[in-house]
């Protein structure tokens, strides 16, 4: 118990399992949340990692019980908690039709927006309950919904953009499957996701980092174009991304680099500043330097983060979470 522990979302591949491998190099106990307990065994032993120093719990983020049963479960290890790491994602471009969460709203935003911002929400009192000085909740953004970026303003299929967040003010069950409310785009909602990923870390911070001395913060490693992520898309894609990133862009980093710029920003000193986004410059590079990102100016509005923060909670059931701060 002596060691810190860390919930770290999708580690049984990609990204997460990279971080999680980081982290108990650092001496961290991880908390595998995760959909596949087989798959993140079997992970787990060919990276060889200790089964002393972390354990598996089942979650579905795309299902909002789920969520609520893995805190429960969570709790019931009797660890204190000092960082949430909010990784998993799901990315399905070539989709005709929206996919369906448990609750009945589109698939990817359920999972990669609504099932973290609970999660969070319901872990924020076993944050506050660490007396441990350095608690931080981390969550992966990335360049493709950051219009600040050369990545997020490419139109294929479109930027992220949340509009008038009409269709959560309409409840987000079929036929809306957008933000915006309008036509369902596959590869937009996953971008539109993770602007909303971006939009509520910043909102946390403002509305818990004074009062509870825990640091939010978001970073997007670099692109990791072999990740499993991208399992969804054409198989000439999944041959093609990653060289096109290594050769032509520059922006390629491995998994392995990923998952150590994830363990840094959750157990460094130097990501202590809270409230902000973390890059890279020269991002294939081990040695290529972090510093704070500029977020667009949709990711930045405040009157927009309170209102997507009061729309989601309203549909995750937390509708008291409005009041939060």
């Amino acid at each position: 118990m002596a060691n810190p522990t860390v919930i770290i979302t999708g580690t049984s591949s990609g990204v997460g399992l990279y971080a999680t491998q980081a982290l108990i190099k650092r001496g961290w106990f991880v908390v595998c949340a995760c959909r596949d307990r087989e798959k993140m065994t079997q992970a787990a032993q060919a990276l060889n990692l200790d089964p002393q120093q972390y354990t598996i719990i089942h979650l579905d983020l795309a299902d909002l019980e789920s969520v609520r049963q893995f805190v429960t479960e969570f709790r019931q290890l009797g660890r204190p908690l000092q960082a949430l790491v909010c990784n998993a994602a799901v990315y399905m471009p070539l989709l005709k039709e929206p996919l369906r969460s448990p609750q009945g709203y589109e698939l990817s935003v359920a999972t990669n927006h609504l099932g973290h911002f609970l999660l969070s929400l319901l872990l924020l009192e076993d944050l506050r309950a660490n007396p441990a000085a350095d608690r931080r909740l981390v969550v992966l953004g990335t360049v493709t919904a950051n219009s600040e970026e050369l990545g997020g303003r490419i139109p294929i299929p479109a930027p992220a953009d949340l509009g008038d967040l009409a269709g959560l003010e309409a409840g987000f069950k079929a036929p809306i499957a957008m933000i915006d409310g309008k036509k369902f785009k596959p590869g937009k909602a996953y971008k539109d996701s993770k602007l909303c990923n971006m939009i509520m870390t910043r909102e946390l911070h403002r509305r818990y980092h004074d009062a509870t001395g825990i640091t939010f913060s978001s970073l997007y490693p670099g692109c990791v174009a072999d990740t499993p992520l991208f399992r969804h898309s054409y198989p000439w894609f999944q041959k093609f991304f990653p060289w096109f990133q290594k050769n032509i862009t520059g922006g390629y980093v491995s998994q392995e680099l990923a998952g150590e710029r994830v363990a840094q920003v959750v157990a460094d000193d130097a990501f202590r500043q809270s409230g902000v986004h973390w890059s890279w410059g020269n991002r294939q590079r081990k040695d290529g330097k972090p510093f704070v990102q500029k977020l667009s100016a949709q990711a930045t509005d405040q009157k927009r983060a309170e209102r997507l923060w009061d729309l989601s909670a309203r549909l995750v059931g937390l509708e008291a979470a409005v009041k939060g701060g």
